[in-house]
């Protein structure tokens, strides 16, 4: 006898699940079919529930749309308002950057940041760059010199700056002290 395990989602339900994260997202099924290398017709039959998927290509829809697999089985819809508790913030550690992710999942049209430059710190490069989203960069503390291509920018507390993330960018902390830095990326990048 195997144990059974219930997601709260049935198979009927899953595609028009994926639909409805697909939307929220505001992609397209191309789109989609680009980052999973499946294709369009296939993404369609998955949605309509004419067709089944492997949990590999599961986990490439969920990765493609900003989830984990388990986000496509759970019963719970995503809460319209989400609480997240400064001791849950999920944090990127980097070379000389503390990243705080400010935003829960399913990401949709925000991506929001909280950074601790640390002094000395070189965050990216000339030739960093990610997708094409607007980004903007507030520095709450602190000081930063941001270099886009070309420009350089000195920024101190309550300076902000908008920029596209397909331009190569850094952030530089030349100072004694580290600073606050807030990242708004609108649509995340993938």
């Amino acid at each position: 006898m195997t144990d059974a395990v219930d997601t709260g989602v049935s198979i009927d339900d899953l595609g028009p699940r994926i639909r409805s994260y697909r939307q929220m997202r505001k992609m397209t099924l191309r789109q989609v079919a680009e980052v999973t290398e499946v294709s369009v017709s296939f993404l369609s039959q998955l949605e309509r529930g004419a067709s089944g998927a492997s949990i590999a290509t599961l986990h490439l829809i969920a990765d493609a749309l900003g989830l984990t697999l388990p986000d496509l089985f759970s019963a719970e819809p995503p809460p319209a308002h989400q609480v997240l508790r400064a001791a849950e913030r999920p944090v990127i550690h980097a070379a000389g950057v503390d990243k705080y992710i400010l935003t829960r999942r399913p990401l949709q049209n925000l991506e929001v940041l909280e950074g601790l430059v640390h002094p000395g710190a070189v965050v990216g490069s000339r030739t960093h760059s990610h997708g094409d989203s607007q980004e903007l960069l507030l520095v709450l503390e602190g000081s930063i010199r941001l270099t886009l291509d070309d420009e350089t920018h000195e920024l101190d507390g309550g300076d902000s700056i908008e920029y596209r993330s397909s331009m190569g960018h850094c952030v530089t902390n030349d100072s004694n002290t580290s600073a606050r830095v807030l990242w708004i990326i609108s649509p995340p990048s993938l």
